[in-house]
């Protein structure tokens, strides 16, 4: 059982650039040239080299980089018995100016989470654990599902006698999940949300607004489902979110300020820490953190992860020392602001600039934070 408490100091979100060697493997294995168990060899390698990087850099808190998926989010669905992976060759995503394959979920029966992938993917990384070195999981929140499938058509009918009865089997399978999860020894468990700041970016409102429900609807309901999984939680899982506004390629999705959505995701959702994208403009200020209730951990994402220019150290030290104005300084962490590949395809950085990033982010919490 883990005597760190989550997350660090410095810190990272938990996807990490794919090797060649990885990125192959997967082409392989779509196009039939390899079977699983050949893709699980040079995974299982790939992992063993990321954590023993993981380590030697200094962090307490590590992944397997999400290694073993093509998306931060649909492979946990996928996972669920009941939900299947549609693919559509022959459409894409427009992802603010970058073209993202079309995958998505189909509802081919009753969904459950027995025999859930992750847990097997999270045992293999259990074994490097230390004392002082612990594994932490990274899984979409339930929010998430909720916006993308506002206006897409999934297949609930063809299962469900109602969207309700669907949501409500989806919320038994996260408790579910949730509960294996920590009876298998894990105890860091993120949820990655990119929800919220859809509601906010006025390209992307006209959608919730088709929904038939107003904004601040929808914000309640994303507070409630998402509560209804951290309130069910064992009490001494330690609960993060990370809030996200989209990462492919280099490439973000949404833009908008922290102010519209604190009252509920800030104020009100039962975790223990939250992740934040700070790294530019389309951020904000730090003014909405005073909305933290007390003893709650903030991670500053205040390096980027989409660009491989190294931050000031100095700017970045000014930065923490102005978000002391609105939270304690003993409760600010720092971090990249998102992953360094949410999507198997990785960002437009190397990996030596990934590792100089959490290099810089180490010799900064070591100046003001330890």
């Amino acid at each position: 059982m883990t005597k760190n408490l989550a997350p660090g100091k410095f810190d990272v979100v938990g996807s990490f650039l794919r090797p060649e060697i990885l990125k192959k493997a997967r082409r392989d294995f779509e196009d039939g040239k390899i079977k699983a168990e050949g893709l699980r060899q040079v995974e299982d390698k790939a992992i063993r080299e990321l954590v023993e990087k993981e380590k030697n850099a200094g962090l307490k808190f590590y992944t397997d980089g999400e290694f073993r998926r093509s998306w931060w989010h649909f492979d946990f669905w996928w996972g669920f018995e009941g939900l299947e992976r549609e693919i559509d060759k022959n459409d894409s995503f427009d992802f603010n100016g970058k073209k993202l394959r079309r995958e998505n979920i189909r509802v081919k029966s009753k969904v459950s989470s027995k025999n859930h992938p992750f847990l097997d993917h999270f045992k293999f990384i259990q074994k490097f654990e230390e004392d002082d070195f612990t594994p932490k999981l990274t899984i979409p929140a339930i929010a998430v599902f909720l916006a993308q499938s506002i206006d897409s058509t999934i297949g609930i009918e063809d299962v469900y006698d109602s969207t309700r009865e669907f949501i409500d089997d989806l919320v038994k399978a996260y408790v579910e999940f949730v509960d294996e999860f920590y009876k298998i020894g894990g105890r860091v468990l993120q949820f990655d949300d990119v929800s919220w700041i859809g509601t906010v970016d006025e390209n992307y409102r006209k959608k919730y607004e088709n929904s038939g429900k107003t904004i601040d609807e929808l914000r309640q309901e994303f507070l409630d489902y998402n509560n209804k999984i951290y309130e069910r939680a064992p009490k001494d899982l330690q609960i993060l979110t990370h809030i996200c506004r989209g990462n492919f390629m280099s490439h973000w999705l949404y833009q908008g300020a922290y102010d519209d959505v604190a009252d509920y995701v800030f104020a009100k959702e039962d975790i223990d820490g939250f992740f934040l994208e700070y790294d530019d403009e389309r951020s904000g200020d730090f003014k909405a953190l005073v909305k933290i209730p007390a003893g709650k951990k903030v991670v500053l994402g205040i390096v980027t992860s989409k660009r491989p220019e190294l931050e000031d150290k100095e700017e970045l030290i000014k930065r923490i020392k102005d978000a002391a104005n609105y939270i304690p300084l003993e409760n600010i962490c720092i971090s990249p602001q998102c992953g360094f590949s949410s999507t198997e395809e990785g960002n437009a950085v190397t990996e030596e600039d990934q590792w100089k990033k959490i290099a810089l982010l180490k010799q900064v919490a070591e100046e003001v934070l330890i």
